[in-house]
């Protein structure tokens, strides 16, 4: 049977006026849909490609005063944060810096990597060069998400070292580096930023995919700063997959400093009290002191002062020691004194008491899945609790801003003195509420701040009654049933809370409390506590 002939069907030609037309629309509408004004209407949000503009405000950092813009991905939900410092539209060259979030160190003040430290660098260097940009990405553990990166840091714990991260990760069936920019694109597009990037990194391969979505990169400047006995191992893995990390290299002679038990590798299994929730990795977390404060068991303490009397170091003309006092669990409290002991260890590193300065707090790390949310919650325990002891407990609720250098360091403090507190009484459990806003998420938060900014709410209760939010959404259930997880058979506790006040407001906290029986035998209000 012959194949009958293709037949050209022709349509009919556009008339002149009806291009014209249609060229028309389409540049009145890129104009609104993606042309995004900082000042502009708090209603109208641009969006281009996969990200959308939710709100802006004004962000003070130790260094400066940058402008927050916050993005979101329409298919992933991710979050984006735009720093911009200086004129980001008309300059010639712009610094700029694509950072992926670490909690550890920005939030929890771990100092197993160097995350927070080229954070810190990327912005102080911007303020430095008057324009520039950093774009902060919710891709942790390189954009495999948190789980997997406690698993990475669980099975490199496991091994002593002998196992680097990317071999952990390929042991986890992980590509090395998950992490995406095209997001950075449209926000540029957006932003109509158009000069070309100096880019701040230590890593030869953002510089590749910067230039594969279409960037003009004319150069890069490392963000390097000396390893410590946390982080050697880790960077020393960096160094080998590319990263031009040339004090790493310099300081091959670090002693790495393990855990202080060993780390038991486990399999994904629910928790049979709430098989929500999918128990995924274990890992210890050493944690940077608080004010000077450091704590050191009967053994530690002895080591370091029966060569060097302790009384003498604090009454000498420059002490080293501010003070010290014992602890319940045979434990000591020694404030040093920073300045002087820093002195000591420029003149004389080897100093014994030099390591005081690399004696953190070492909290075990309990990450869990939600499988009802799609969330992952972190736990974070101090010591092992008796049957008789009650373990001091932290709901900390975490703001995205406050990983930054802010000027108003509340959240921080209250973070810092929930530490302090846990370590001073011995025992004690930290969750990480991760939602900002109150549980509404960052855009709600970031939309409130604009609103109060210009004036067009006078609280943030009457910015929530704009967005349709209530009071407070976070998830006290799912918190509780993790709380209670760590707790003794007991389920007495000591509460941290910031103030009587607060814990008023909060009812669909106090109602997750009672509904689990924790009895509080003690409430702790940070309000009084200073750091």
């Amino acid at each position: 049977m012959p194949i009958p002939k293709h037949q050209n069907h022709t349509s009919p030609t556009a008339s002149d006026s009806t291009r014209n037309s249609t060229a028309k629309l389409i540049r009145e509408f890129t104009a609104k849909a993606y042309q995004l004004n900082p000042q502009g209407n708090p209603l109208e949000h641009p969006i281009y490609g996969t990200t959308i503009y939710i709100a802006n405000c004004k962000m003070e950092l130790r260094f400066g005063v940058f402008q927050a813009f916050i993005f979101q991905d329409i298919i992933r939900k991710d979050y984006i944060v735009a720093l911009t410092y200086g004129d980001t539209q008309t300059a010639d060259l712009l610094y700029s810096r694509m950072h992926s979030s670490c909690v550890t160190s920005e939030t929890l003040r771990g100092c197993d990597c160097d995350c927070v430290q080229q954070l810190e660098g990327a912005l102080e260097k911007i303020v430095e060069k008057q324009h520039g940009v950093l774009f902060y990405l919710m891709q942790e553990g390189r954009g495999v998400g948190y789980v997997s990166k406690a698993r990475d840091r669980m099975l490199v714990q496991a091994t002593h070292d002998t196992l680097s991260t990317f071999e952990a990760y390929k042991t986890l069936g992980l590509k090395k580096d998950y992490r995406r920019y095209r997001n950075i694109y449209d926000i540029c597009k957006l932003l109509n930023i158009r000069a070309p990037f100096v880019l701040l990194t230590n890593n030869p391969d953002k510089v590749a995919a910067m230039q594969a979505n279409g960037f003009d990169i004319r150069g890069t400047e490392t963000l390097e700063f000396p390893p410590n006995p946390f982080n050697f191992n880790y960077l020393r893995s960096k160094m080998q997959a590319g990263h031009l990390l040339e004090k790493t290299v310099e300081n091959q002679r670090i002693a790495g400093i393990h855990p202080p038990e060993p780390v038991t590798p486990i399999p994904p299994r629910s928790i049979p009290e709430a098989q929500r929730f999918i128990y995924a990795a274990q890992y210890y977390l050493p944690i940077r002191p608080v004010a000077g404060d450091i704590v050191l068991t009967e053994e530690q303490f002895k080591t370091y002062f029966e060569r060097h009397n302790i009384d003498q170091l604090i009454e000498r003309k420059k002490p080293l020691i501010r003070s010290y006092r014992m602890l319940r669990n045979q434990r000591f409290l020694i404030k040093i004194h920073e300045k002087n002991l820093n002195k000591l260890l420029h003149n004389e590193p080897n100093h014994p008491l030099c390591s005081l300065f690399t004696t953190p707090y070492w909290f075990k790390v309990h990450v869990y899945y939600d499988t009802v949310t799609g969330e992952d919650f972190v736990v974070l325990t101090y010591g092992k609790p008796q049957a008789f002891d009650i373990p001091v407990v932290r709901l900390q609720s975490e703001s995205i801003f406050n990983r930054f250098p802010v000027t108003d360091r509340d959240n921080r403090n209250k973070f810092k003195a929930s530490l302090l507190e846990i370590i001073r009484y011995g025992t004690g459990i930290i969750l990480l509420l991760y939602n900002d806003g109150r549980g509404a998420g960052l855009g709600a938060y970031a939309y409130d701040k604009m609103l109060l900014e210009r004036n067009l709410s006078s609280s943030t209760d009457e910015s929530y009654d704009q967005l349709g939010v209530s009071y407070d959404s976070r998830d006290y259930e799912a918190a509780m049933h993790l709380i209670k997880h760590h707790l003794p058979h007991n389920n007495k506790v000591q509460m941290i809370m910031n103030s009587p006040t607060s814990l008023v407001k909060k009812k669909e906290w106090a109602e997750a409390l009672n509904s689990h029986a924790i009895d509080v035998e003690k409430w702790i209000f940070l309000e009084k506590r200073k750091v």
